[in-house]
C-alpha cells in the first residue's frame, strides 16, 4: 500500500511529532511505501503574521503540493496528523478531490476547541463543544491568552464546517480513547468514521525492576499537566523515597526552585533513552494532570517498562489505569487526596512489585507495535473500502 502521511511539526516536538515519525517508520517496517509531507512551525516567524494567518485559514500551495503527490505517486491513503496552522483543511480537501482515502488522527481537540485542550481557567471547560464557530473560546482568549491567536484558530474550526472536510472530507477519523470519541460524537463528529487507536510504544524499551525506588513525573512543565498539585502533595507528604521531576516548559523555573535535594530532584529534559532508563528504575509514575489527555506516551512507556501508574482520575488517564492491578487514581488538583495516595502506594512495596507484571501485560496486549499495526491496518482497509 502507497501510504502519504502529513503532519505540521511544532516549534517545540512534543508526542504528537513523535506519533508521526513512529508510525511512518512502523509502516515502512512492514513493508508500506510511505511518503511523508511536512511544514514545521519554525518557519511561522519568516513568514510574517499576515501571511502565516491566511495559510492557517486555507493554504493553496500545500493543497497544490498534496494533490501532485497524490496523483504522481497513486497514493491510495493520505493520513492527515496535525494541520494547523501551516497546513490547513486545505491540504485535507485537496486528497479528497484526487480520490485517496482521507484519514486523520485527532490527537487532541484542536477541531472543536481553539486551543485544543478543552481546558480553561485551570480545569476542564467543554463550552465551545458543539458550536460550528467556537465563540466562547474568543470570549476568554483561550489559545496563547491572546483573543487575535485565538480568533485565527476558532475559524480555522470554522473554515472546516463551511468547506465540508469535518464531515464530508474524511473517510475514517482516528481517536485515542473512548472518551475521545464520546466528546468528539457530543460535538457533532460523524459516528461511523470515529475509530480508537491508542498510540503505542515502540522499539520495546524492555521491562525495568523499578530499583530506584523513586516516583518519577515524565512530561511538560504546565499547569495542565498537574506539577503544581504533585509538588504540594509531596510536600505534605515527605516520605524517605525521592520524587523525580522530568522535563522541561513554562513551569521549569518554578520547579526547579522548589527541588531540595532532598526530596524533590528536577532532572530537566533527558533524551528519550535516558527518560526510559529513567522508568525501568522508577517505582511509580506519577500522572496528576488536570486536563483531557489523549493517549500519553509517558503512561504507555512507563506500562512497557513495567512501571504502575499513579495518576487522575479523568478523561483517558482513568480508562488507562486499572486501580490495583496496573496503578491507582485519584481526583485530579486534589493535592491532600494525592499526598494519600502516594503513601499508601510507597508503602506497599510487595503489591507495585505484582503491578510491574500487569502493567507490562497490559503494554503486550494493547499498546505494542504489532497490535497497533494490526489496529492501524483495518482502518486503512475499511476507509479504503468506502472511498
Amino acid at each position: 500500500m502507497t501510504v502519504l502521511t502529513v503532519h505540521n511539526c511544532y516549534q517545540t516536538p512534543g508526542g504528537e511529532d513523535w506519533v508521526y515519525r513512529s508510525e511512518s517508520a512502523l509502516l515502512e517496517e512492514r513493508g508500506h511505501r510511505v511518503i511523508r509531507f511536512t511544514d514545521d512551525n519554525a518557519r511561522i516567524a519568516s513568514l510574517g503574521r499576515v501571511r502565516a494567518a491566511v495559510m492557517s485559514l486555507w493554504n493553496p500551495g500545500a493543497a497544490r503540493a498534496v494533490r501532485r503527490i497524490i496523483l504522481q505517486e497513486r497514493v491510495q491513503v493520505a493520513h492527515f496528523h496535525n494541520t494547523f496552522p501551516l497546513l490547513s483543511a486545505s491540504v485535507i480537501r485537496a486528497a479528497r478531490q484526487c480520490g485517496a482515502a482521507v484519514v486523520q488522527t485527532l490527537h487532541n481537540f484542536r477541531s472543536v476547541c481553539p486551543n485544543g485542550l478543552l481546558f480553561r481557567a485551570g480545569a476542564p471547560c467543554r463550552r465551545c463543544l458543539g458550536r460550528r464557530f467556537p465563540w466562547p473560546g474568543l470570549l476568554y482568549a483561550c489559545y496563547r491568552s491572546s483573543r487575535a491567536a485565538t480568533a485565527l484558530a476558532a475559524a480555522s474550526v470554522l473554515t472546516r464546517r463551511l468547506t465540508g472536510t469535518w464531515h464530508d472530507g474524511v473517510d475514517a477519523y482516528i481517536v485515542l480513547s473512548e472518551f475521545a470519541r464520546s466528546l468528539l460524537l457530543a460535538a457533532g463528529a460523524p459516528e461511523r468514521k470515529l475509530n480508537v487507536k491508542p498510540n503505542f510504544v515502540h522499539p520495546d524499551p524492555g521491562p525495568g525492576d523499578g530499583a530506584g525506588g523513586y516516583v518519577l513525573f515524565l512530561g511538560r512543565l504546565s499547569e495542565e499537566k498537574g506539577i503544581r498539585i504533585l509538588v504540594e502533595a509531596w510536600k505534605m507528604l515527605k516520605p524517605a523515597a525521592r520524587l523525580m521531576i522530568v522535563g522541561d516548559g513554562p513551569l521549569a523555573g518554578w520547579v526547579e526552585r522548589q527541588a531540595d535535594g532532598a526530596g524533590i530532584h528536577w532532572c530537566g529534559p533527558l533524551s528519550h533513552d535516558a527518560a526510559l532508563a529513567a522508568l525501568r528504575g522508577a517505582a511509580l509514575l506519577a500522572a496528576p494532570s488536570l486536563c483531557y489527555e489523549g493517549s500519553p506516551l509517558a503512561v504507555l512507556e512507563s506500562f512497557a517498562t513495567g512501571t504502575p501508574v499513579a495518576a487522575s482520575a479523568i478523561g483517558s488517564l482513568a480508562e488507562l489505569v486499572r486501580p490495583g492491578l496496573t496503578g491507582w487514581l485519584a481526583p485530579p488538583g486534589n493535592a491532600e487526596a494525592w499526598a494519600v495516595l502516594l503513601d499508601q502506594a510507597l508503602s506497599q512495596t510487595k503489591l507495585l512489585r505484582g503491578m510491574r507484571e500487569h502493567a507490562r501485560q497490559q503494554y503486550l496486549e494493547r499498546y505494542s507495535a504489532g497490535v497497533n499495526y494490526q489496529m492501524l491496518l483495518g482502518i486503512y482497509r475499511r476507509a479504503v473500502e468506502r472511498v
